[in-house]
């Protein structure tokens, strides 16, 4: 029997694309599988988004926003599944799918924002470790879980609970095909005389447009590097600063890299699984967690919110020691084993 699947959620300038790049790492895993996947909501113009649909073959439907309108839509495409993964959804959006019969797969990042769901994804570093409130937990209750990682199921089925499983951590992490691929294939550049080789790049929109900030602060260091910086608005910059639009050829920029600068978005996990050596700030709310965890466990260098006199002398530590830099990609490069949306789809599957 082949099953359909639905991913809702959304990318844009405003959004960005992590939602998207993540949901299109397990949509590429469940088509291996034999599964029809399509994708319902919209992707704000960003051409970059769209290229990356267009090019797996992935359909795009505009969706409703009313969670019975969106459940009718799915009854209508003859979706088995759909998985919720967005910040804007209406909180009833999971209720109205279950109460049609859709299984659902809610993607979150700590707080579920009041979807319910038959399973909850949380692929951030810890996830496993963190109390965990189900949507109908009212204030005074106790949280779901004591915190402990039992809803990590060893091989990914989920937990056998009375409102769905939990698959936290990362254990769980998708990686898309581009990435998974690139690991032992491509090999990072030594350092030359005229300085490390440097990623810089903030999403694939730089929804925050902190591009060229990071890039001044490259170069307030003094130390010679030499950098590619990706901005869907090109900038100029004085020094060895390369300005290239979002591109398909990212994780083969990455893997190259002998330092990359990024938000600790979706895309850190690529890198920890590369083990590409990192330095982090954040440009929303919800990166927080992330960076505080990753930067804590010293998986990745922390440079704070802004390119200001601290993060500047993070960045020279790092341009001048290659010792310090290398240091933080073999850290990171145990951590992902690439085979999180494997167990992923095993436990959506099951649902079925």
């Amino acid at each position: 029997m082949t099953h359909r699947v639905g991913f809702r959620c959304d990318a844009g300038v405003a959004s960005g694309v992590g939602h998207l790049v993540r949901c299109v790492a397990l949509a590429e895993e469940l088509c291996g599988r034999g599964a029809e996947v399509l994708f319902l909501g919209d992707v704000a113009g960003s051409v970059w988004a769209e290229s990356q649909l267009r090019q797996r073959a992935f359909p795009l439907c505009p969706a409703p926003s009313e969670p019975r309108a969106l459940a009718e839509l799915v009854r209508v495409l003859g979706l088995d599944a759909v998985v919720l993964d967005s910040y804007v959804l209406a909180p009833g959006t999971g209720a109205a799918l279950r109460a049609a019969g859709t299984a659902v797969l809610a993607i979150v990042d700590g707080d579920p924002l009041g979807q319910e769901a038959d399973l909850y994804l949380d692929q951030n570093l810890g996830a496993e470790l963190r109390p965990f409130r189900r949507p109908s937990s009212r204030p005074g209750e106790p949280a779901d879980g004591p915190g402990d990682g039992s809803w990590g199921a060893p091989e990914g089925g989920p937990w056998d609970g009375p409102w769905g499983g939990r698959l936290a951590g990362a254990r769980y992490v998708l990686l898309r095909d581009s990435v998974l691929l690139m690991r032992g294939t491509a090999r990072r550049r030594p350092a030359r005389p005229e300085g490390p080789l440097v990623l810089c790049f903030f999403g694939g929109t730089d929804s925050a447009g902190v591009a060229p900030a990071w890039a001044g602060a490259l170069r307030a260091t003094g130390l010679p590097f030499r950098a590619t910086v990706v901005s869907p608005v090109p900038f100029e910059v004085d020094g060895p600063v390369t300005v290239i639009p979002p591109t398909d050829r990212l994780p083969g920029l990455m893997a190259e890299a002998n330092l990359v600068i990024t938000a600790a978005g979706s895309a850190v996990w690529e890198l920890l699984h590369l083990g590409v050596p990192t330095a982090l700030s954040w440009v929303a709310d919800n990166q927080l967690i992330g960076y505080e965890a990753l930067v804590g466990g010293g998986l990745a260098a922390g440079l704070g919110p802004a390119p200001d006199a601290a993060a500047v002398g993070v960045l020279a530590r790092l341009l001048a020691d290659p010792a310090a830099r290398e240091e933080y990609g073999r850290r990171g490069a145990g951590l992902i084993d690439g085979r999180g949306r494997e167990r992923v789809a095993d436990a959506l599957l099951a649902l079925l």
